[in-house]
């Protein structure tokens, strides 16, 4: 595992040249998908102070709707039960893949530009950003995947449980003892 510290993370967020909103908070409650909530309301801070990334920050959409470009969040039990159905966990070992098809061009590996030469740097900036994140930390996704190992290089992420008022939208959810985080692309078209 790296050594992540501040640089090394902000330095790695440049995967994203696209829509992508990504925010960690500090883990405050055992059912974490109120931290989620948190997380998309905008009311938590990284807990080290590290770099966020919010395209939507200071846009007339947000100015209007305050969790713009989320769906209203899991607010009590039965909301995070219906929002529990909407997400999967995937392996550690799908992670790295599943943050570069997030950076790719319509969430599909096989549309990007070059991806051939492109990979190897993407693949190292999404290990700095799963290494944030220690072994027992769990990890969900809105994919649709039922596999127990998807590859997201093989089937794109299609069939997506939408968490934005977007057409499309894929995420990450990492859940560690002590962190949430919230890894989200959307098609802004």
């Amino acid at each position: 595992m790296t050594d992540t510290d501040a640089e090394a993370w902000a330095e790695a967020l440049l995967l994203f040249e696209r829509f992508t909103f990504v925010a960690v908070s500090r883990r405050e409650h055992e059912e974490w998908w109120y931290d989620v909530a948190s997380i998309m309301r905008g009311e938590a801070q990284d807990p080290r102070g590290w770099q966020s990334l919010d395209p939507h920050e200071g846009e007339d959409e947000r100015w209007e709707d305050p969790i713009f470009p989320f769906m209203p969040p899991p607010a009590t039990e039965a909301e995070v039960e219906l929002w529990r159905k909407r997400a999967k966990e995937i392996p550690r070992t799908s992670v790295e893949r599943l943050l570069v098809t997030l950076a790719s061009a319509w969430l599909d590996v096989t549309r990007e530009w070059e991806f051939g030469c492109r990979r190897p740097e993407m693949e190292r900036r999404a290990r700095v950003l799963l290494s944030r994140f220690p072994p027992g930390t769990h990890f969900y996704a809105n994919t649709g995947w039922g596999s127990e190992n998807p590859d997201f290089y093989v089937c794109a992420a299609t069939g997506v449980n939408p968490f934005t008022q977007y057409n499309a939208d894929a995420g990450l959810i990492a859940v560690s003892d002590t962190e949430v985080g919230l890894v989200w692309s959307f098609d802004a078209t």
